[in-house]
């Protein structure tokens, strides 16, 4: 009896022991808020991205603690902007990982890429940024950016030599704020999908529901910031630093100047001389701050003058609860900052 029963066991045990193992969810690995936030609307209930960036910090210049080299070493998928905006992340990706799946996003098919120096063009307009053609047509920093981006096949990670040097996060060519302009994070949410699908084929029906049902809410998200931002289009203001460009041509934004080019760069004073003779002469209502940032160059412009100055700005969404909905109230916040001050 003992022995039938054991043959029994053994052979419902069996075609356990000879099917293949099922494909485990990846664990994914994000660079900075507004990309985690995407990637875990995707991810859904099936698992919870990992963010590096800790809350406050700066994600130019980052310093990556041992404890998070080791996830990244360990990720099966790595989701992030690119090394135009943490190149920090290149150098661990490139030393610690370099057969880990990763995926750069401004190198994804569709989105829409602009350069430094597009938020001063006073020409931007929705009407304008409708037109745009994603497919990157017309944009040829935008192919020299995918040509640039790791390859995603993954085959040539290890010993790869980009030419280029991101230490110095120079502000000419590609501005790599693009998660500013909704749009993108829409493409972004299918490229997500995509990949995760590549990875995980037995879950892509729900990868690709739930990137669906996040274009559904950037569009409702977009048409609410739209008609917040419509009454002050045309009220001029200064930034701390050149990151909003993106949110200033989809929205129709006049961006009169930025204090300073970037997070690591401090203003010349040729610079604020001219920032501050615009704001003297009225060309801006309002200055913004940021949090990462002494308010103090903005303070001393606006005295003497009839400018306002703004509550501190938050591109990157350093200062919000990380999660799925950190994208939405990372551009509720920039928009309702931005209207508040402007709107007097």
């Amino acid at each position: 009896m003992r022995y039938i029963i054991s043959l029994l066991l053994a052979s419902t045990a069996l075609p356990a022991a000879i099917l293949p193992a099922m494909a485990e969810v990846p664990r994914v690995v994000t660079d900075i808020p507004p990309v985690h936030a995407i990637t875990a609307q995707v991810m859904g209930d099936l698992g919870q991205p990992e963010l590096l960036l800790d809350r406050g910090a700066n994600a130019h210049s980052y310093q990556m603690r041992p404890s998070q080299a080791a996830s990244l070493a360990d990720a099966g998928l790595v989701v992030w902007i690119g090394p135009e905006m943490t190149p920090w992340m290149e150098r661990a990706l490139d030393g610690l990982s370099p057969d880990v799946p990763r995926l750069g996003l401004l190198a994804a098919e569709g989105t829409h890429l602009q350069e430094y120096g597009d938020i001063s063009a006073h020409d931007h307009s929705d009407d304008d940024h409708a037109g745009h053609d994603h497919g990157h047509d017309d944009h040829d920093h935008a192919e020299e950016a995918k040509a640039e981006a790791h390859d995603h096949d993954h085959d040539d990670h290890a010993g790869h030599d980009h030419g280029h040097d991101h230490d110095g996060h120079s502000h000419t060519g590609v501005d790599p704020h693009a998660w500013l302009d909704p749009a993108n994070a829409s493409v972004w949410a299918g490229a997500i999908a995509a990949e995760l699908s590549r990875l995980d084929p037995e879950n892509a029906a729900t990868y690709a529901a739930n990137a669906e049902a996040a274009k559904a809410g950037f569009a409702a998200l977009d048409a609410e910031l739209a008609a917040t931002l419509a009454p002050v289009a045309d009220k001029p203001f200064v930034v701390y630093h050149d990151a909003y460009g993106y949110f200033a041509s989809h929205y129709g934004l006049t961006v009169a100047g930025s204090v300073a080019l970037g997070d690591a760069s401090s203003p010349g004073a040729a610079r604020l001389r001219e920032l501050s003779a615009t704001v003297a002469g009225g060309g801006a209502l309002c200055l913004f701050p940021e949090g990462q940032h002494d308010p103090a160059l903005v303070t001393q412009m606006a005295d003497g003058t009839s400018a306002r100055i703004g509550a501190a700005l938050d591109p990157s969404g350093s200062t919000i609860e990380p999660g799925p909905d950190a994208y939405g109230a990372l551009m509720r916040a920039l928009a309702t900052t931005i209207a508040s001050c402007l709107n007097g």
